[in-house]
């Protein structure tokens, strides 16, 4: 008998192919029946074929569960294992442990080790500190056991790298930061790699990107890495099955350099296993970003290597703030003036030669893909909290600077300040010009991008990456409908899953992990961001709402329908080797 039958559905199974009307039948987790008369004479399903329960699928597509390469769920999960909201926009596997950060392994000698992290992660991902430090139990040391402490728990499944900053840490104490390992330092840095690979991590990331602080205002560990350290240990994620790399530099985000290009191809090369990065942003005034980029995969094929972009499929608003860190910090001389405390800060930016100071720094080379920011009159104006700001909620600045007959910048920090800094600033996005829209679709082509970069789990209160998957579709059908379903829905399953090397994950076909998302085609979106305060003490966190999902299958169990979690946690943490095959970098075409 089987566990739950589908009936009648419209099936994209994740291959690219066409759409089909098929009974799907699910048992023990896995799919045990595709009957693709259902749409036939049968219309009802094999005879013979039962099932404890069953829905009529008429009109509803069913697809692979989404999988998203790029997440910091890391520390969420604990207090959240519903993975809120990745999951209810059909987000069935998740990928975390990004960028150099994995909050294991953890010396037990030193646990000042774990405050580290917390204030690291929460400066560096934008995580709230008090749900780090209530929301999490903090009593792993191993990677091990820290992939232990989420197994059977959590209700997506779950792969994670371990961090080149852990690593660090661990090996080398608080001489992490700035320090070069010595010989004996840096064999207990990669064999604690490889007792993590061992355990089931996916392999390695790291960072070199200049954007990327700890809680004290310092570089993090993985940034002081030199080469030989890079490759020592990506030789080592070589020696295992199913791994990986990941890594971001500073050029990820407009422009890498010789020096960085080299880097990731040798990375690649010495591993022999695929390096991803995040993220590549497309947009039409500076065309020549992404051929300039996608160079360096090129060069990483010649030399035996595979490096993928990750690029996102719709735009992400992030709200901004001159209260809070955000990506105003990042501008050319801004962080001196928004890290003061708040009553100086507030005397910087009334004086108009600091304004124009910041402005012009905004606007400068060094301000690279940040330079986007740099649009004032384009802001608007979020919450605000001052009596004489009531009204602003939803206006552009240029139209308040033109009633008050100010700049438009003198008119932002005017409304700021009034609200002693807490006021929420939305950016328009420069980049939603058809132009832009025809780059991504040409470059969503590329052999070597895959989507994704949602960075789910962090910057909670800044950005809600995490229903891109729900957005992109309702997008496909009936935006701008730059590539078909069949096409979309596979960009979201089978390519990610065929990249990390997922074992029977990605696809609906018979015999394969019952990971499936039910959804109308007529209207599946993504609902507005919305804060909503639910994080362990009392914190905000952006959330977003998903609209026409009719249901979310995890191993089979059923996680959420109609955008209520059921309660049941039947997701698996992912294990390298066992969960995860070796995907050649000699491959040729997309994935």
């Amino acid at each position: 008998m089987l566990d739950h039958l589908i009936r009648r559905a419209t099936v994209v199974d994740g291959t690219g192919g066409p759409a089909y009307v098929a009974d799907v039948g699910v048992r023990d987790g896995r799919i045990a029946l595709i009957d693709r008369d259902a749409g036939g004479v049968k219309a009802g399903g094999r005879v013979g074929h039962r099932a404890r329960t069953e829905e009529n699928a008429t009109g509803l597509v069913l697809a692979p569960g989404f999988v998203d390469p790029h997440t910091h769920y890391d520390a969420q999960l604990f207090w959240d294992p519903y993975a809120a909201p990745s999951l209810s926009h059909g987000v069935t596997t998740v990928v975390g442990g990004n960028c150099g950060f994995s909050l294991a392994p953890l010396h037990p000698g030193r646990p000042a080790d774990a405050d580290y992290t917390r204030r690291m992660m929460s400066k560096v991902e934008g995580m709230s500190l008090a749900a780090l430090e209530q929301g999490a139990p903090w009593d792993w040391s191993s990677f091990g056991e820290y992939l232990d402490a989420l197994d059977g728990r959590i209700a997506v499944n779950a792969g994670f790298m371990v961090g080149h900053c852990a690593l660090r840490r661990y090996a080398m104490g608080p001489s992490a930061i700035g320090g070069t390992p010595g010989a004996e330092e840096l064999r207990r840095m990669t064999a604690l790699l490889h007792d993590a690979m061992d355990a089931g991590a996916w392999g390695l990331s790291t960072t070199r990107s200049t954007t990327h602080s700890d809680g004290d205002g310092r570089p993090v560990a993985s940034r002081h890495a030199r080469p030989d350290e890079l490759l020592a240990l990506a030789r080592a994620v070589g020696e295992h099955e199913g791994t990986q790399l990941e890594a971001i530099v500073s050029g990820c985000l407009d422009h890498f350099s010789a020096e960085e290009s080299t880097l990731l191809v040798e990375l690649t090369a010495a591993a022999g296993r695929p390096l991803n990065w995040n993220v590549l942003t497309i947009e039409s005034t500076v065309p020549g970003r992404v051929p300039h980029q996608l160079a360096t995969s090129e060069r990483a094929r010649a030399a035996g290597g595979r490096i993928v972009a990750l690029t996102m499929p719709i735009l992400t608003p992030m709200n901004m703030s001159l209260g809070t860190f955000c990506a105003l910090h990042l501008l050319p001389g801004w962080g001196e003036i928004l890290g003061l405390p708040l009553p100086e800060r507030i005397d910087r930016l009334r004086d108009p030669a600091v304004r124009d100071r910041l402005l012009r720094g905004a606007a400068s080379p060094d301000a690279g893909p940040f330079r986007r920011l740099a649009d004032f009159g384009r802001y608007v104006i979020g919450d605000t909290y001052a009596p004489e700001n009531d009204g602003l909620t939803g206006r552009v600045v240029e139209d308040i600077a033109a009633e008050r007959g100010t700049d438009p910048f003198a008119t932002l920090v005017a409304v700021c300040v009034a609200d002693d800094l807490r006021t929420v600033l939305w950016p328009m996005p420069t980049d939603n010009d058809p132009a832009s829209w025809e780059l991504r679709r040409r470059a969503w082509d590329h052999e070597d991008v895959l989507l994704g970069g949602s960075d789910a789990g962090a910057h909670l209160d800044r950005m809600c990456g995490a229903p891109y998957p729900t957005r992109f579709l309702g997008d496909c059908l009936r935006g701008r409908k730059l590539v078909p379903l069949e096409r979309a829905v596979r960009m979201l399953t089978d390519d990610p899953a065929r990249l990390f090397g997922l074992r029977e994950r990605g696809r609906i076909a018979e015999g394969w992990c019952a990971d499936l998302v039910l959804f109308d085609p007529e209207r599946v979106d993504a609902g507005p961001a919305t804060l909503v305060r639910d994080l362990p003490g009392d914190g905000g966190r952006l959330d977003s709402r998903a609209v026409g999902m009719v249901s979310v299958r995890v191993n089979g169990v059923e996680t959420v329908r109609h955008d209520v979690v059921t309660g049941a946690v039947p997701g698996r943490v992912l294990r390298s080797g066992r969960d995860t095959e070796t995907v050649a970098t000699a491959a040729t075409g997309k994935f």
